[in-house]
């Protein structure tokens, strides 16, 4: 039913209008949108594993393995709405030394790998720009390799400020969580159980392109800056 309310609502705002270039693009988009979910997924669970809990790699999760971590449904959600997401990685907390501060590590590690690669993505494709021979670049082998480069940079900021949205079930509710304690709060537990319905329906209203564009532009105006360095 998800599915069919975030197709609906895209066909109605006319989100693919030429099924052609919608096809072209996402075949383009695809390996940076496995890479952006499955190292997301990966970095929460090798900062867990390496403080101590032994669920993630009980699981098979410390791995950059697709497979492992990739959601079909977060994975067709993020194809046709612009936002997805993971299989989440399971983990144990009270194998943390430092529960409130590891908790907060875990959370923040997933964004971190995913501003890694942005980040990594933009310097490479920098050096293809500057360093490779005119005959590559306007080749159409260049012209998807520099395509697929510049998907791993947008959709990997997407990635990153989409989870820092303070929303439970999101990396930045369990950041704020951890930081200020929420959790000891009456009003915590019925929150987070409704979290997937609040953040759905943010989505579903455009709620979070008030906050997603200002930020997401902001970052990849930065990528473009040292692009053009």
């Amino acid at each position: 039913m998800t599915f069919l309310l975030i197709l609906a609502l895209r066909l109605i705002r006319g989100g693919i209008s030429n099924p052609t270039d919608w096809i072209i693009n996402h075949l383009l988009m695809m390996p940076a949108i496995l890479v952006g979910l499955s190292l997301h997924e990966f970095g929460h669970a090798f900062v867990s594993d390496k403080l101590g809990d032994p669920t993630p790699r009980s699981q098979g999760r410390v791995t950059i393995d697709p497979r492992a971590h990739v959601d079909p449904m977060g994975l067709i959600c993020l194809l046709f709405a612009g936002f997805g997401w993971g299989n989440p990685v399971q983990v144990n907390p009270s194998y943390y030394k430092h529960r409130r501060r590891d908790e907060a590590l875990v959370a923040i590690a997933g964004v971190t790998m995913n501003l890694l690669i942005a980040l990594t993505s933009t310097l490479i494709t920098k050096a293809i720009l500057e360093l490779a021979p005119d005959s590559f670049l306007y080749s159409t082998a260049g012209g998807v390799v520099v395509d697929m480069l510049r998907y791993l940079i947008s959709i990997n900021i997407v990635l990153m400020v989409f989870n820092l949205l303070p929303v439970p079930p999101l990396d930045g509710f369990n950041l704020i969580t951890q930081i200020f304690n929420l959790s000891q709060y009456s009003w915590y537990r019925e929150l987070y159980s409704k979290g997937g319905l609040i953040l759905l329906l943010i989505i579903l209203l455009g709620g979070t392109s008030y906050i997603l564009s200002p930020a997401v532009n902001f970052f990849y105006g930065i990528a473009i800056k040292i692009l053009n360095m």
